[in-house]
């Protein structure tokens, strides 16, 4: 099946900045029809208006996806806006970058409620909606950390194998309702990301300014959900990763953990002997 996009009616989060809104100008140019949401409400609402300036269709709605109240509230509003909903988008994501052992209870739960229980809530709402919809779709912005998980992204890393995990079992439940279920899986990107992490504790240089651009990734995702691709990975960083740690799962296991060794070795030298003759 080729799902056209055009007049396609859209939820899409996290819109108001990086991947989000190079991904509404992209759905915007394809003709389709959007309700875009995020946190910063100046954002959302210069977007929209740039988009109504070129003629498309586009509304907003500020909410945090992490509150019930908001979720429903965005949902209603979606409906009301657009009269309708063919396209779930779920988009939204924060990450910490550090190791676990200096974390926190507080951090994991922030990013699995934002990462993974607030899309999965907000699909459980859009549901209904969809199954009315026209060539229906969810689709899911996971990451190369949600099939390989990485050091210093342990919880970004749970939240996005949780969401991919997910992913594929509504595949399978959902196909009785004629909605698809479109799990994209992307590498590294220059996204701006790296500024809103909860933390900036790792060790590991890591280019983001190499990264994909959001609009490079927002064309492969178009083109993931016209051609109704069930998975994709996006990215020559991410085709690599996974491809040796599929077929080359202990190398890959020893080259990450001889990184991480030379990274902290400073931190792991033994300290020096007690002076002979004390006690043990």
């Amino acid at each position: 099946m080729r799902r056209q996009l055009a007049g396609k009616r859209c939820l899409l989060t996290g819109a108001s900045g990086g991947i989000g809104r190079a991904l509404a100008q992209a759905l915007a140019q394809a003709g389709v029809r959007l309700m875009l949401t995020g946190r910063r409400q100046e954002a959302l609402a210069e977007l929209a208006r740039q988009l109504q300036k070129q003629g498309s269709h586009a509304d907003f709605y500020p909410a945090d996806l992490t509150q019930p109240a908001q979720r429903q509230h965005l949902v209603e509003q979606t409906i009301r806006s657009l009269g309708g909903l063919d396209l779930l988008i779920n988009n939204a994501g924060i990450g910490s970058w550090g190791h676990f052992d200096t974390s926190t209870p507080e951090i994991l739960r922030t990013i699995m409620e934002v990462n993974f229980f607030a899309p999965v809530e907000l699909t459980r709402l859009a549901m209904p909606h969809l199954m009315q919809g026209e060539q229906p779709a969810v689709v899911n912005i996971t990451s190369m950390c949600g099939r390989r998980g990485m050091p210093a992204w342990s919880e970004y890393s749970a939240s996005k194998y949780a969401l991919v995990g997910m992913s594929e079992a509504w595949r399978g439940e959902f196909v009785r309702f004629q909605v698809d279920v479109i799990t994209i899986v992307p590498g590294l990107t220059n996204s701006g990301l790296d500024q809103h992490l909860l933390r900036k504790e790792g060790r590991a240089q890591i280019r983001f300014e190499r990264g994909m651009t959001p609009e490079y990734l927002a064309g492969q995702i178009l083109r993931a959900i016209e051609r109704n691709r069930r998975e994709v990975v996006i990215g020559r960083e991410a085709r690599q990763l996974l491809f040796f740690q599929r077929w080359f799962p202990r190398l890959t296991d020893w080259l990450i953990g001889r990184k991480i060794r030379a990274l902290y070795r400073k931190d792991s030298t033994p300290s020096s002997p007690p002076a002979s003759g004390g006690n043990p």
